[in-house]
């Protein structure tokens, strides 16, 4: 099942991106690379994505812009927000934006795993909730 699941990484640090990759790959994802927001709403332009995982400090476009658009472009795309250790507040605003989960820097592979694997259940629950009341 998880081999049928796109999660779009975007980090300007390349050592991150490849990272998340291996990890996101070894638990069996099909994974894409963006180094930037902007890279990244080309990506979901041409791209089936179903979970973007983005930094939220990033030069240009920021975690939080990408965020906004995605929630407002591509409702049914999952977002899980990346943030240094410690920066509560920044959560906080990013789950009032609407992001389903987030991840802190530094971190360990199982709790990526687990992070995406809790936001992948509840994005398809919440899929399943919205097909049921249509």
């Amino acid at each position: 099942m998880k081999n049928t699941i796109t999660i779009l990484v975007v980090d300007d640090e390349l050592m991150m991106r490849n990272l998340l990759e291996k990890i996101l790959v070894r638990d069996g994802y099909n994974v894409i690379t963006a180094e930037n927001g902007q890279d990244a709403l080309e990506v979901l332009k041409t791209e089936k994505t179903d979970i973007v995982i983005s930094d939220m400090k990033m030069p240009e476009m920021n975690g939080f812009d990408l965020l906004k658009i995605v929630k407002k472009e591509y409702p049914q795309i999952g977002m899980i927000m990346m943030t240094a250790y410690g920066d509560t507040y920044t959560v906080k605003d990013a789950l009032l934006l609407g992001a389903d989960e987030y991840i802190t820097k530094p971190f360990k592979s199982f709790e990526v795993s687990m992070i995406v694997e809790r936001a992948y259940w509840r994005i398809l629950s919440n899929k399943q909730k919205t097909e049921s009341v249509e």
